[in-house]
């Protein structure tokens, strides 16, 4: 049998490099920047006003106090997008809003609510000091300076600081197109009655989801009978960078990804993990395939251990880390396989769900198996229960209350 790491291995050998691709800044949420954004131009681009208020030059007021105010004549008014185009000289003020350009010759503002208005002219009780209130031409980002470098995950304060630096489009790399099939005559739709011997279908459901949050996107080959020719015309006819199937790659009788894959270049074969042992791996018509076992837990173990690595490599994100953590009671382990076990993380901090997670202060973080069912890979209802995975080495056969074994939060 193939361990989980060489199995990964095999599987990131086979996805191609991100090959980036200008986009749009509306669709380039969640993908990674290729190329660094710099600014077009100073940011921002010209002297403008903190407040609304009156623009002025400060030795005019210099002088001023509340028994003796100084009135400075009103010539105008500056407004966002509409700046005022005179120069003011000495005496005169010009009525200015929030981020307005600072007139020429205007060195401060004076906050509105501190000012008395008169008849064409205005009081000012007190000196204000030179620069108040002004935000100066490019005290953000001088034009050329870096403001989202190459690398980041975009997210809607990186496509608002692209914007503001003057880029309209992007670099990144693209989402990779990942086909995904079920198979199985006993499976039916959700929602609909079942007969004698069917089932509802729910990894194509999983599947869909997944890799929506891998940032992957997802193409629906539809769910396939128990027809091996089916199977591989399905597949041949992907317009995808990756395809996924699930079920049908064991040794039973009815094994249509099997029977349809074999010959046109997958490889099946045993990975030492449970669950998930039996898999597919190769290339059919110039697509990489992986090809999971069927059962639920199965599916979204080896999502979280080989589809999801291989889509983060597709989109040049890094690998989040496992975390070691102390198991809080004994569970039993295969022999001479490495187990994947889903489990409830408990006596952390609250993970985005709410719920407990990884990277409590207290240091007491630990887990123990979601369902007293084990890591059975048909258990996919119980799956809910559980926050993440903990994997267990091939040669423990137990793990007992306080034990350490690596510990992950699902990506998916």
């Amino acid at each position: 049998m193939r361990s989980a790491a060489e199995h990964l291995a095999q599987v990131l050998a086979l996805v191609g490099p991100p090959v980036p691709r200008r986009v749009a800044l509306a669709d380039a949420l969640d993908a990674v920047l290729a190329v660094d954004v710099r600014a077009a131009g100073d940011l921002p681009p010209f002297d403008n006003s903190a407040m609304d208020g009156y623009a002025v030059r400060a030795a005019d007021v210099a002088e001023a106090s509340e028994g003796a105010p100084v009135r400075l004549a009103l010539v105008g008014e500056s407004a966002a997008g509409h700046p005022w185009d005179g120069v003011l000289g000495a005496g005169e003020t010009v009525r200015i809003m929030t981020g307005a350009p600072v007139p020429a010759g205007a060195d401060a503002v004076v906050p509105q609510e501190l000012v008395a208005a008169a008849a064409g002219a205005v009081l000012v009780d007190a000196p204000t000091p030179l620069g108040r209130h002004i935000r100066r031409r490019a005290e953000d980002a001088r034009a050329g300076d870096l403001v989202v470098p190459a690398g980041v995950r975009l997210r809607p304060r990186h496509l608002a600081a692209a914007a503001a630096a003057g880029s309209g489009e992007l670099v990144v790399m693209p989402a990779p197109r990942v086909a995904y099939l079920a198979t199985g005559d006993e499976l039916v739709r959700p929602g609909t009655p079942l007969a004698p011997g069917r089932i509802w279908e729910s990894n194509a459901t999983y599947l869909e989801a997944a890799l929506r949050s891998l940032g992957a996107v997802p193409v629906d080959l539809g769910t396939v009978g128990d027809r091996g020719e089916d199977v591989r015309a399905a597949v041949e006819a992907a317009d995808a960078d990756l395809v996924v199937t699930t079920g049908g790659a064991s040794v039973g009788d009815h094994d249509p990804v099997k029977e349809g894959l074999a010959g046109a270049g997958v490889e099946f074969l045993r990975v030492a993990i449970q669950p998930g042992k039996p898999q597919g791996l190769g290339v059919v018509a110039g697509t990489p395939v992986v090809c999971l076992p069927g059962n639920p837990v199965a599916v979204a173990v080896c999502v979280e251990l080989f589809v999801g690595p291989a889509v983060r490599a597709m989109r040049g994100i890094p690998e989040p880390e496992w975390e070691p953590m102390r198991a809080l009671e004994p569970w039993r382990c295969p022999p001479g396989r490495e187990q994947v076990m889903p489990v409830v993380i408990e006596g952390a901090a609250s993970g985005e769900d709410g719920r407990q997670g990884v990277g409590g202060s207290s240091g007491s973080a630990g887990v123990r198996p979601a369902t007293s069912g084990g890591s059975g890979s048909h258990l996919a209802a119980r799956l809910a229960a559980a926050d993440g995975l903990a994997r267990v080495r091939a040669e423990a056969d137990t793990v007992e209350a306080g034990d350490i074994v690596a510990v992950r939060r699902f990506t998916v």
